[in-house]
């Protein structure tokens, strides 16, 4: 974590941006002006994209806009797997090592702080839910991407969606983007006008978060940058 840095507090440079951020699960009730919300994209459309085609668009849900998609996406999610059906694969069917065991150690040290043990499905069940009600965030955002549009676009759209976040950490705000609605693009489709033409690529929570929640200590580890990188001057 950079100097200084507050997890809480604004970020006041681009490293303490990137180190403070992480994923909140628990937000506190308290609002977030549309304005704010206007003024983090605007810092994040000037995300690099391929020949500057700029591909994202954001469909930002608030008030009883918002509650009214979570209570069809709670059912959803309740009524089991069959209403799992994501528009794109994200992880691989099989895992392979190291990626394996990071995943695995995330959710249960997750798990942990909750005081859920191995075989509590139901609790699993609950806390995978929390995701739908946006972890109570007051603003919750959908992002997309035109079917038509390659792989190129979709890794522009990641850059779109990091300075998204670090935008957000900057006005001490926080943010947890969530994989998890992309399964249920089709109860989305019915509660916000989203043409058939788009993808669903992630959702994401943001406002500000709970500091006194137990889930909101989790800070998951990095690799060493030895870990990864290679240097090569001859």
């Amino acid at each position: 974590m950079a100097e200084n840095a507050s997890t809480w507090e604004p970020a006041n440079n681009v490293s303490a941006a990137i180190t403070t951020r992480h994923s909140i699960r628990s937000f506190l009730s308290t609002p977030v002006p549309q304005e704010v919300v206007e003024e983090i994209l605007s810092v994040a459309r000037r995300a690099p994209s391929g020949t500057n085609m700029q591909p994202w668009w954001v469909y930002v849900v608030t008030g009883d806009g918002k509650n009214r998609l979570s209570d069809a996406l709670l059912k959803a999610h309740d009524d089991g797997a069959s209403a799992w059906a994501p528009e794109y694969q994200y992880y691989p069917s099989d895992f392979q090592e190291p990626y394996k065991s990071r995943r695995r150690k995330v959710g249960w040290d997750l798990y942990g702080l909750l005081g859920i043990e191995r075989g509590q499905k139901e609790k699993m069940h609950q806390q995978h839910g929390r995701n739908f009600r946006f972890f109570d965030a007051p603003v919750g955002l959908m992002f997309t991407v035109d079917r038509n549009l390659e792989i190129g676009s979709w890794l522009d759209y990641g850059m779109f969606i990091q300075n998204v976040m670090l935008a957000a950490r900057e006005k001490g705000l926080h943010t947890c983007p969530q994989a998890a609605f992309t399964g249920h693009h089709q109860v989305i489709r019915k509660c916000l006008p989203i043409p058939d033409e788009q993808s669903l690529v992630c959702g994401m929570s943001l406002g500000y978060a709970d500091p006194d929640a137990i889930e909101n200590s989790l800070i998951t580890e990095r690799e060493p940058v030895d870990s990864f990188t290679r240097f090569i001057d001859s």
